[in-house]
């Protein structure tokens, strides 16, 4: 079995890997006490499955736990480096080990990143049992993972580890004397483990990682050092983000940002907007966005809100970041408290129902120019009401099929 467990010079969060399900913090929703999995584990009958979480969350652990579990031979293949013959050397090997008795758990981490071909490659070991796949992914497994191999996996969703569960692992390192940093008498200051927390944002190896950092940074003194807030603060530099701006949580996100707006809520829309630069989305990407929901969410109600979307757009072209975050936030702050409607968007959908599902009919003839004598005999133009000399003369401009339509039904704050 291929593992860091138990290896003295592996990083902290690979020691501290836990080795049974009694030790794995979180996912009680999936491997707690009388769940599906944990029964399946129990009983030895381990389906092929797809682990899908944010990073931290425990996949890979939780891999190994299952082969260990089970006596099954773990094999880790990452999706980023491994080819068809890699996984054909598995396949081979793995039918070797059938052929004595033996199991194979073939783990693949980000899953999402095999090709077509990969996928369709290893799908009929699974199918035969030559191995159990467990593939691990950030994206939604739905879009990723093609619809034959994602048929004959179970998917399981991890989530985010809570405060309480990155504090039960933080504690538990300081305290383990043979995996952890228990030899090294490391004490970590109350404010310094709320902070640690807080920035891992649910990710156990983030907040590990840190504190590995931070301890051998600390200076010792009379045998024990001392991690305070400050050193934490070095040692984390940059908070753990959730937010993947070329995956599922960049569309979730900017959901999230636009509903906001459209739901007159500036105080999360300007959260959803820091989220997403703080992830490092493509600031123009945004500003588009607001240029669209200008029209599509304030519309008529405040025809202003576009020449302020337009007017960030361009000011975040001129200027760039990090000061490009004045005009989007301004912007975001304008379209969330101003009126809304979505008059614009119904009028233009009602219309193009008609031109996609009636016939469509020739121009009308007062409706059309008549640059030449012969088009003025066929009478183009005839009876056309010029509105600026005759203000008050309704004519009817839609085709003689189409006319009575109302499109347009203004907004209640429509200008």
């Amino acid at each position: 079995m291929h593992s860091l467990f138990g290896e003295p010079q592996a990083p902290l969060a690979a020691r501290m890997r836990p080795r049974t399900l009694d030790e794995y913090v979180g996912q009680t929703e999936i491997v707690g006490e009388g769940r599906a999995l944990r029964r399946a584990i129990a009983s030895d009958r381990i389906p092929s499955m797809i682990l899908w979480g944010p990073p931290g969350t425990g996949k890979t652990t939780l891999a190994e736990i299952i082969a260990r579990s089970t006596g099954a031979h773990f094999e880790k293949l990452s999706a980023v480096s491994a080819g068809v013959a890699d996984l054909r050397r598995v396949v081979a090997e793995a039918q070797g080990r059938q052929r004595v008795g033996g199991r194979t758990v073939l783990f693949v981490d980000e899953i999402h990143r095999f090709n077509k071909g990969q996928q369709d490659a290893i799908l009929p070991y699974v199918e035969d049992g030559t191995v159990t796949l467990i593939g691990a992914t950030t994206e939604n497994p739905s879009f990723e993972v093609n619809s034959a191999l994602l048929s004959r996996a179970r998917v399981f969703v991890l989530k985010s580890l809570g405060d309480d569960e990155i504090g039960a692992l933080v504690d538990r390192a300081l305290a383990d004397s043979q995996r952890g940093l228990g030899g090294m008498r490391v004490y970590l200051e109350p404010d310094a483990r709320e902070t640690l927390i807080g920035y891992a944002n649910g990710d156990a190896r983030f907040a590990l990682s840190a504190l590995e950092f931070a301890a051998d940074a600390a200076p010792e003194l009379d045998g024990r050092r001392t991690i305070d807030k400050h050193l934490v603060m070095e040692a984390l530099q940059k908070r753990g983000s959730t937010y993947d701006k070329g995956g599922e949580g960049h569309y979730d996100t900017i959901s999230a940002f636009i509903k906001s707006i459209r739901a007159s809520d500036p105080d999360a829309a300007i959260y959803w907007l820091a989220r997403m630069l703080d992830g490092g989305e493509e600031p123009l990407f945004l500003a588009r966005r607001l240029v669209i929901l200008a029209s599509e969410d304030v519309g008529l109600a405040d025809p202003q809100a576009i020449q302020v979307a337009i007017a960030a757009q361009q000011a975040v072209h001129f200027v760039g970041m990090p000061e490009g975050f004045y005009p989007l936030a301004h912007a975001t702050l304008y379209l969330a408290k101003a009126p809304k409607s979505n008059s614009v968007g119904r009028a233009y959908s009602a219309a193009m129902r008609d031109v996609a599902e009636t016939r469509n009919e020739p121009v009308p003839l007062h409706l059309r120019n008549a640059p030449t004598g012969l088009m003025k005999q066929l009478g183009y133009g005839r009876d056309y009401h010029y509105a600026h000399d005759d203000y008050n003369v309704k004519q009817d401009n839609l085709p003689d099929n189409l006319r009575g339509r109302t499109y347009y039904e203004p907004g209640e704050h429509d200008r």
